[in-house]
């Protein structure tokens, strides 16, 4: 047999394992990423209307005072931009609000004695526009020392507009780490992902492994291996191991099938040659006799007569044999019409009266039995049967052919009481050439009877022992 190279199972990227391994780590991580957008820009956006809410409740309460410039240069009115706006001179370079007035060109102008400071001088040239922020009802973003800040303005009744400025440098802190933290959390369930998934990928592509290695050693020629059943298996690859050993049995099958085939072939061309060759050399030897002028004697050319013509016909029942064979295992089409099987009985059994009347011939056969079936093979299959206990048992030994229905089939049996047959002898019955104790015939009798009933859909079977006789049963189908 053929050597295959044995197949090794790869765990490389280009594996399943790893394939799969990817697949469910690059899914989790786009997961990761989309919730992690989604809950950002989720915090992002609630902070951001909360410091919009505030500045836009301050900027609502400027403008419903309807106040001025002197109004709020008064003493009563700096109080509350003092408490509530104004931050103090000592303040931070970025602080958390920033509260400045600016003129019509945008221009930041003193509070009372309080100058503008450098935080509020950056709040109005950062807005360059003050009353374009006025008219719009959302607060913007605004760059005030290179920090972020949501700023909004207000107009008060002498036309100075008032601007307020919230910090959001902390928002986008706060976010940022928010951001740190799901990147860290999420690397770490990605690695444990990986894990996980090599892991159980590892554990349900062992009976995958089992194949690969079950398949290579079929390879190598080891044709009774199977697929061993997994403890935990899936249904997928359960159903991927049957079918896998369903096939593993059906080739094995055929290997040996084709294997005794070619056995069972070169048997049948060697005894077909040398039983061929038994009656040509006969034959030969009588010719060679009469050329050489050895015949002389009349009775003696008779004889040679007798035998060469007795050798022509047995070479030529072998032949047909033969052809009989090959065609049954060419699957001929057979010509089924209805046939009255108990007549063929009947009649194969006046036929073996008159060839030996002698021997008692019981026929349970009454009446009309019919079945769809090839009369000619039908009839070969009787004669083969009859020919066979008369060749082999002798002339005084009692024969029974029996016919009967049941079970939806059709049983034929012929038995006798003669000396039957050994077990070694009657498991190859139905080979071919085959001659228990060496018998006379050419051995294809039995072989064509099996041959004919297969071709017929039924079966043929053997009961026998030394001295107890032999009988054949052959089983048709009661169509």
């Amino acid at each position: 047999m053929r050597r295959f190279p044995r197949i090794r199972c790869r765990h490389g990227i280009h594996s399943l394992r790893g394939q799969l391994t990817l697949a469910n780590v690059g899914l989790l991580a786009l997961g990761i990423v989309v919730a992690t957008a989604v809950s950002l820009m989720g915090m992002r956006h609630y902070l951001l209307d909360q410091v919009d809410a505030e500045l836009v409740k301050t900027r609502d309460s400027l403008g419903s005072a309807r106040l001025t410039m002197e109004q709020i240069d008064s003493l009563s009115a700096l109080a509350f931009v003092r408490d509530r706006l104004v931050p103090h001179t000592d303040e931070s370079p970025k602080p958390d609000s920033i509260f400045t007035a600016v003129d019509r060109h945008g221009n930041p102008i003193a509070i009372g004695t309080f100058k503008p400071t450098a935080s509020q001088r950056a709040l109005a040239d950062a807005v360059s526009e003050p009353h374009a922020l006025v008219a719009d009802t959302e607060p913007h973003d605004v760059t005030v020392h290179g920090a972020p800040y949501r700023a909004t303005g207000a107009r008060l009744t002498d036309g100075t507009y008032v601007l307020l400025a919230t910090s959001t440098d902390g928002l986008h802190k706060g976010i940022a780490k928010a951001l740190k933290l799901d990147l860290a959390f999420g690397t770490l369930l990605l690695a444990l992902l990986a894990c996980l998934t090599m892991f159980s990928v590892r554990r349900r592509m062992r009976p995958l492994e089992a194949m690969v290695e079950t398949s290579s050693a079929i390879a190598e020629g080891d044709l009774t291996r199977r697929v061993p059943s997994s403890h935990h298996p899936t249904q997928e690859v359960e159903q991927l191991r049957l079918a896998l050993n369903s096939m593993l049995h059906q080739v094995e099958s055929a290997y040996r099938t084709r294997e005794r085939s070619a056995a069972q072939l070169r048997r049948f061309v060697g005894d077909a040659s040398h039983e061929l060759r038994t009656p040509l050399s006969a034959i030969r030897g009588y010719l060679q006799l009469y050329e050489k002028g050895m015949l002389t004697d009349p009775a003696e050319r008779r004889r040679a007569w007798d035998r060469m013509n007795g050798e022509a016909d047995r070479m030529g029942r072998l032949v047909d044999e033969l052809l009989t064979l090959a065609r049954l295992d060419q699957r001929p089409e057979l010509r089924f019409r209805n046939v009255d099987l108990s007549r063929l009985v009947r009649d194969a059994a006046e036929d073996l009266r008159a060839q030996q009347p002698g021997r008692p011939v019981t026929v349970g056969a009454d009446g009309t039995l019919l079945v769809r079936a090839d009369e000619s093979g039908l009839r070969q299959v009787l004669g083969n049967l009859v020919g066979n206990v008369r060749t082999h048992t002798p002339a005084d030994v009692p024969v029974r052919l029996g016919l009967e229905r049941a079970d939806g089939v059709i049983r034929l049996c012929v038995a006798d009481e003669g000396p039957g047959l050994v077990e070694e002898d009657a498991a190859r019955i139905f080979d071919r050439f085959f001659r228990a104790g060496g018998g006379a015939g050419s051995g294809l009798g039995m072989a064509i009877v099996q041959g004919v009933v297969t071709a017929h859909g039924g079966g043929v079977a053997v009961r026998t022992a030394p001295g107890e006789g032999l009988a054949v049963t052959v089983t048709l189908p009661a169509r």
